[in-house]
């Protein structure tokens, strides 16, 4: 990569038909970021089908990509756009949520520090249907979080993460060694969550870095995404793979010979 694509960050996002139309929102937040001297983002939009019903609502924007292919899921269309994704970072942001201002700056101002974090997370605010937000309990202080925390206490609390996957920003090299998103039909992001918490520390920023949409139409509302049956089989080789990875002696960055 070229000098000028190391310092840059790639979002991308995973869209589909009922949530394009929160695009310009998302794209609202984007803008608002600033980024050290030197440093740009650019926004890899990756449709998780092909339809006509997306592309009316991507931003004209040549900070943008936008491409399509065959339906997968979120993971699969978030994989697939690591094809345009050249940069140094990638943070997620999902078609419906949003950006708070100094979000990206946060992320890279740690990971830009400190050589030996993967990846870094940030707290997040549910936005109701009414504009009020709501904020989750148990958030940890900000500062790094170790090999293995994440999954501990996503298994001693109920499946859930003490930091939210939809606030990932991760090192491109690290993602891409681990595969990218968890080929299931939901908590693929929770998958890699737990993948990155086996192989490298991370880090938990509790300035409020995104604003998670909740509304009527969101894959996570739906029933099927509470199926008890299916649910188990997520956690159960969410973990599997998590503990699997731990136990390889594999970590990142690599041990210095």
């Amino acid at each position: 990569m070229s000098a000028a694509v190391t310092r840059r960050v790639i979002v991308v996002t995973a869209v589909h038909a009922p949530s394009a139309r929160f695009l310009p929102e998302a794209h609202t937040s984007l803008c608002a970021q600033e980024l050290p001297e030197g440093w740009e983002w650019h926004w890899v939009i990756q449709e998780d089908g092909r339809t006509d019903a997306v592309a009316p609502y991507v931003p004209d924007d040549a900070r943008i990509t936008f491409r399509q292919g065959r339906p997968g899921g979120p993971g699969v269309a978030r994989t697939i756009a690591l094809a345009h994704a050249e940069g140094t970072y990638v943070k997620i942001l999902d078609a419906d949520d949003q950006l708070t201002p100094g979000a990206l700056a946060r992320d890279l101002a740690a990971l830009e520090a400190d050589r030996t974090l993967g990846w870094a997370t940030s707290r997040a605010l549910d936005r109701l249907p009414d504009g009020s937000t709501v904020g989750f309990p148990g958030d940890p202080a900000t500062g790094p979080i170790e090999r293995g925390a994440v999954l501990d206490f996503w298994r001693a609390n109920g499946f859930r993460a003490q930091v939210h996957p939809a606030t990932l920003f991760v090192r491109r090299d690290l993602l891409l060694a681990l595969g990218g998103w968890m080929a299931l039909p939901a908590s693929e992001d929770t998958g890699l969550l737990l993948a990155l918490n086996s192989v490298s520390r991370g880090w938990f920023s509790a300035e409020v870095g995104l604003l998670y949409r909740k509304w009527e139409g969101q894959a996570t509302g739906q029933a099927a995404h509470a199926d008890t049956a299916e649910r188990a089989a997520r956690m159960a080789v969410a973990e599997a793979r998590a503990r699997a990875l731990a136990g390889s002696g594999w970590s990142w960055p690599a041990p210095s010979r």
